[in-house]
């Protein structure tokens, strides 16, 4: 069994006792906690050891001791009250909020008993994320393991995260993946106290999300003939397909299960519905919705397609009507409209969308788009939601409540901040993990393009620094994402966002002043273990 302390070997003494005076060594946990002290001695778990909550943390309780009984094969009782030794408890307390805000913990852990502590049930959360991470990585197991002591390391952690979002993206409409693999996906980044599951659901090539009042987006949208095989060939003539029909879509729901199921792990599922480009499978269900009236089907190929919603009235009140029923599904305080990678050329060719820029009184198509946002955002703030939109909905004229999302580069996430408005860190050079992770592409897997090893990810100061500190606030935090263009599976995904989630998780929630290189790598060595036990298919750090 490796050791979870690093360069520390450790005896679990008995239950409640005293334990060996150990070296103060800096417990391997990822992301690294704002403070830490190591202190002399060790908690045994056992059988009878007793998870003492308040009514507040009561699901907690019954949550953590699911955690541990698999692999130690007891079940823990979950009590009002239990005597003062061998215990870990877990309280909300209040009067934490200003030292620990929303999502802080201080957890103890003594030869006697652990307690967690913090001002909300994310904090308590969070600190039992860390508790185990104190045990050997055998409690990771689904099964009784015997000959293990599990036993954690005396320790004071006082832990706040930098950032109020830390984000993990997942693109489902290139490849569709599976329930259980989405909220398996949603159970690593709460692993590693990420907060934020942005899904991506519709584009070119699939739409995926069940909308009752438009059931052809998914019966036709959702599915594709075939996909290309091996990297993007602008040529047609030299495009080669594997003539595999290719689709999928989450019913409401499975929707509903899954964004419960984030909910238990303090992860709030942002969904992504794209407009008005990347809206080829959307077009091929309804073609009214296009500029051109043809008939096309879902996309096969990779890169951008020309087909984008045309501004009619009649397809403004449709894309409500889905973001209706999007709202009804997802209590997110934020709904994801795209707005990327909206070509124009459909636009500058149609009569309908040239006489809307003249009625409107518009400069351009780059206005037009403006204009198309504005009816999203100004409905979404109607009912108490926030517009979300990758960086290029700045062009034109940024709608008046809408947060943007900064992704070629820091300028989108600069120019957003200074105008007032919040942004999110998701630049393509720290946050693709579709890119390649060796500068040899010989010995990785197909990707996209690009090279971003571990090490860049980590040593990312996400704040830039040409943006004036009295803007800064305005920075919500940062988030990974995985484009899945190349990644046909959920082990591919696994892949490519492990280990370098565990680098971003850092750059999320530690403070800049703590993180260091070297220390993150000796603990990420133990941490591979748990995502080795989890089997998760993460990329081996030696090559």
């Amino acid at each position: 069994m490796r050791r979870l302390l690093v360069a520390i070997a450790m005896t679990a003494p008995a239950a409640g006792a005293q334990g060996p005076t150990v070296a103060r060594a800096m417990p391997a946990i990822v992301p690294l906690p704002s403070q830490v002290e190591a202190r002399p001695g060790s908690f045994a778990l056992s059988a009878r050891t007793v998870i003492v909550t308040d009514a507040a943390t009561r699901t907690l309780g019954r949550q953590l001791a699911g955690w541990l009984a698999p692999a130690t094969g007891w079940d823990l009782a979950v009590r009002a009250s239990a005597g003062a030794r061998g215990t870990i408890a877990l309280r909300r307390d209040a009067t934490l909020a200003k030292s620990l805000g929303e999502e802080g913990y201080r957890l103890e852990v003594k030869p006697s008993g652990v307690a967690i502590r913090a001002a909300t049930a994310a904090g308590v959360f969070y600190g039992m994320q860390s508790l185990r991470q104190l045990l050997p990585a055998a409690i990771y197991r689904e099964a009784p393991v015997a000959g293990v002591a599990w036993a954690m390391p005396a320790v004071s952690i006082t832990d706040v995260p930098r950032f109020t979002w830390r984000g993990g993206h997942l693109d489902v409409a290139r490849h569709f993946m599976p329930k259980q693999f989405v909220k398996r996906y949603i159970d690593l980044l709460a692993l590693h106290k990420l907060n934020r599951f942005h899904w991506h659901l519709t584009d070119d090539q699939g739409w995926r999300l069940e909308i009752r009042k438009y059931p052809r987006l998914t019966e036709v949208g959702g599915w594709r003939k075939e996909t290309l095989v091996g990297p993007y060939e602008p040529d047609p003539a030299k495009r080669t397909f594997d003539g595999v029909r290719h689709g999928g879509f989450y019913t409401q729901d499975d929707v509903r299960e899954i964004v419960a199921y984030a909910a238990a792990r303090f992860v709030t599922v942002v969904p992504e519905i794209e407009m008005p480009g990347h809206a080829q499978a959307a077009v091929s269900a309804y073609p009214q919705l296009g500029n051109t009236g043809e008939q096309v089907s879902p996309m096969m190929v990779w890169g951008v397609s020309e087909y984008l919603f045309n501004t009619d009235s009649a397809t403004i009140a449709f894309l409500h009507d889905v973001l209706g029923e999007v709202l009804a599904l997802f209590p997110s305080p934020w709904v994801h409209i795209g707005g990327d990678e909206a070509v124009k050329a459909q636009w500058k060719a149609s009569a309908s969308a040239q006489a809307k820029i003249r009625a409107l009184g518009l400069k351009d198509e780059h206005e037009l788009q403006s204009w198309f946002i504005r009816q999203m955002d100004t409905w979404l703030t109607a009912r108490g939601r926030r517009l979300v939109g990758w960086d290029e909905i700045l062009e034109g004229g940024l709608a008046p409540n809408a947060t943007v999302m900064s992704w070629r580069g820091d300028d989108g996430a600069i120019a957003s901040a200074r105008a007032g408005h919040e942004a999110i860190l998701t630049p393509t050079h720290h946050t693709y993990f579709d890119y390649y992770q060796a500068g040899s592409k010989a010995t990785e897997p197909l990707a996209i393009g690009g090279f971003l090893p571990l090490d860049t990810v980590y040593t990312w100061e996400p704040v830039p620094a040409a943006l004036e500190p009295r803007y800064r606030d305005k920075l919500l935090g940062v988030q990974a994402q995985l484009w899945t263009e190349y990644l046909p599976d959920g082990r591919a995904v696994e892949y490519m966002a492990y280990p370098r989630m565990c680098a971003l998780a850092e750059v999320a929630w530690t403070p800049a002043a703590r993180r260091e290189l070297a220390g993150f790598k000796a603990r990420l060595a133990a941490h591979m273990e748990r995502l080795r036990v989890l089997d998760v298919n993460a990329r081996a750090l030696d090559r």
